[in-house]
């Protein structure tokens, strides 16, 4: 994957940027921060050639050493599965090419609101990522882009929300944030601003005074929609940076994919949605998985979603249990599957 958008001028560097130029990147490092043998994990070599192992060490540090079923580092182990060609998993599983995609750096799937790709990079690889095979080349949206995709926002007023999309936005530079934001709050009939991101779960230091005021123009109204999957993930740190986003008054939502041997069970999901409630997000969505080529393993079946979805209810206020949801090609929302 490559970054789309040109770096800006030189600007200090900041702890996040030193994070970036120090993830890992072998299983031979990642293996040896945990105290672990690389063959009895069983890594490939051929999955990692086709998606990359990269991991942030605040991250890895989140991993349990000794512990090859580690929820954490199941997400990043690049294994032989992935290679295995499971009928209905594809390479566009949401329907995200072709129509979808009608200028590059825009997917326009729902009415009233368009996804604008700002760069094809992430600080991690996850191995059930949707658009691991995204077509990022073809949707380049640098600078010299911008002009041409918020003209196609612009002419369609039906748009009253832009999410800023990836990879993961926040790989971006606060300086190319702040200028993006602003000319997409240029934009009289834009009324909302949504961000998906990893990035303050796996590097809570890219939560800067900087990225606050980029996210957070005057006439726009800012929700924030991070991406955790496990309880473990949220630390100290993570849940810092959560408060200064929420000091911020972004409104800040989590979504989850649901993964086989990872958070399957009601225990882990209910660890999760308290742990962040404590640190300022409240649950969202509960994804099923996107039927991704090389992600088959991590499939749970829609049974027994339900039947975790109602043991969370059973344990759970409302407003602590996310909705169980499915991406459907072609549909003009996602599907609803816990019929809240």
């Amino acid at each position: 994957m490559t970054s789309l958008i040109p770096l800006a001028t030189a600007q200090p560097e900041t702890d996040w940027h030193a994070a970036l130029r120090n993830l890992v990147t072998s299983p031979e490092a990642l293996c040896a921060l945990l105290e672990l043998s690389p063959d009895a994990l069983g890594w490939s070599a051929s999955a990692m050639q086709q998606f990359p192992l990269r991991v942030p060490r605040s991250f890895v540090a989140r991993m349990r050493a000794g512990d090859a079923r580690d929820p954490l580092l199941l997400q990043v182990l690049a294994g032989a599965q992935e290679m295995q060609q499971v009928p209905g998993f594809t390479a566009d599983p949401n329907g995200e090419t072709g129509s979808a995609n009608p200028h590059p750096g825009i997917i326009h799937k729902y009415r009233g609101r368009v996804l604008l790709i700002v760069t094809g990079s992430c600080a991690i690889h996850c191995r059930y990522c949707f658009r691991r095979h995204f077509p990022y080349a073809d949707n380049q949206n640098g600078r010299s882009d911008w002009p041409a995709a918020l003209a196609y926002i612009a002419a369609d007023d039906s748009i009253s929300e832009v999410i800023l999309s990836g990879g993961d936005p926040l790989m971006a530079s606060d300086q190319q944030l702040a200028e993006l934001v602003q000319q997409v709050a240029g934009i009289p009939h834009v009324q909302r601003l949504r961000v998906h991101t990893r990035l303050p779960v796996v590097i809570p230091e890219r939560v800067t005074e900087g990225l606050l005021r980029a996210l957070t123009p005057p006439r726009l109204n800012s929700t924030l929609v991070v991406h955790s999957n496990h309880a473990n993930e949220i630390d100290t740190e993570v849940a810092a940076a959560f408060r200064r986003m929420r000091g911020a008054d972004i409104t800040l939502l989590n979504q989850t994919v649901l993964l086989a041997g990872i958070n399957d069970t009601a225990d882990a999901q209910v660890a999760l949605s308290e742990r962040l409630f404590t640190a300022g997000a409240l649950p969202y969505y509960l994804h099923l998985l996107d039927r991704v080529s090389g992600a088959a393993h991590f499939e749970v079946d829609r049974a027994q979603a339900l039947a975790l979805h109602r043991a969370m209810a059973a344990r759970l206020p409302g407003y602590l249990l996310p909705r169980l949801v499915q991406e459907v090609p072609g549909a003009p929302s996602k599907l609803d599957v816990g019929g809240r």
